[in-house]
């Protein structure tokens, strides 16, 4: 029989969530109608759509296919830029997190002042594999995330970064967000990836590459989290794959403290209250005695 959560608000990299379960950034965060939406359906914190310095209209479609067991994305990192501030009015004092990113330290910390008020807590997207000069191409240097992360520290407000799985080592990109201030880490972003269409003879992607989500890349990122764990000590959000309360607690016992579910929201914007049914119960254990049991 699966073990128990004890149901009740969580305390998680300086924010109040109502529960361990998150909606990852980029499903269902492009408004603050969907973002409140999914708070209404169970989620105990929502981050938003990756926001950026400048306004940006993302790649040339087709920008998502499925595959097996997951989804290839290249959005490209669409967004208002700062327009998307006036989205948040309506949540104020809700677990809202912002995902942001920018070209440069500096960069990250101009976005970062747009929501500096606005919203729980920053996160930095250091990680998505399929924008130029964006994301994985600063979050693949461990000097980098730490500019980057100690920029938006700057501004007294708790940033999680998200790192990429797109390395050689996750574990020094996460110790050096640790160093930079950062209040928690999320692991992990999309995987370098593409398929190609033999009757069209070219890729399915507009952009060509992509990043690849899904139930496909939940071991990776159960191996991520655990290997995060051994060395780093704020806290780890895992985030990659998750569908299920089993996979909640797997993600839990390699070292998260709490989950961000996306893909599976697509097929199921219901899910994060199906989970919770399954997952918690008022004599459940504490989570502090489930997170990072494995390594015991």
């Amino acid at each position: 029989m699966l073990p128990k959560l004890r149901n009740g608000t969580v305390h998680i990299g300086r924010v109040d969530l109502a529960n361990h379960l998150i909606l990852a950034a980029g499903i269902l965060g492009t408004t603050g109608a969907s973002l409140a939406r999914m708070l209404e359906n169970g989620a105990g914190g929502v981050v938003t759509k990756s926001i950026g310095p400048y306004p940006n209209a993302g790649h040339p479609g087709p920008c998502l296919v499925e595959v097996e067991a997951g989804v290839l994305n290249a959005m490209g990192l669409p967004n208002p830029s700062q327009e998307f501030v006036d989205e948040l009015a309506p949540l104020s004092g809700k677990p809202v997190i912002a995902s942001i990113y920018g070209g440069s330290p500096a960069e990250f910390r101009t976005v970062a002042g747009w929501f500096a008020d606005r919203v729980a807590a920053l996160e930095l997207n250091v990680s998505c594999p399929h924008a130029a000069g964006y994301g994985a191409a600063l979050g693949s240097d461990p000097r980098m995330v730490e500019e980057c992360t100690r920029a938006v520290c700057s501004l007294g407000v708790p940033v999680w970064v998200k790192l990429t799985p797109n390395v050689t080592d996750i574990t020094a990109c996460g110790q050096a967000a640790e160093r930079g201030g950062a209040a928690a880490i999320v692991a992990i972003n999309t995987l370098k990836a593409m398929r190609i269409s033999p009757e069209l003879r070219r890729p399915v992607l507009g952009n060509r590459f992509g990043g690849l989500s899904g139930r496909a890349i939940f071991p990776i990122a159960v191996r991520c989290v655990y290997d995060l764990y051994e060395s780093c000590s704020i806290p780890i959000i895992g985030c990659g794959g998750i569908s299920s309360a089993r996979d909640v607690l797997e993600m839990m016992m390699a070292g998260a403290a709490a989950v961000e579910i996306g893909t599976a929201v697509k097929d199921d914007p219901g899910i994060f209250a199906k989970i919770a049914a399954e997952l918690y119960s008022p004599d459940g254990a504490f989570a502090n005695d489930l997170v990072g049991c494995a390594h015991e």
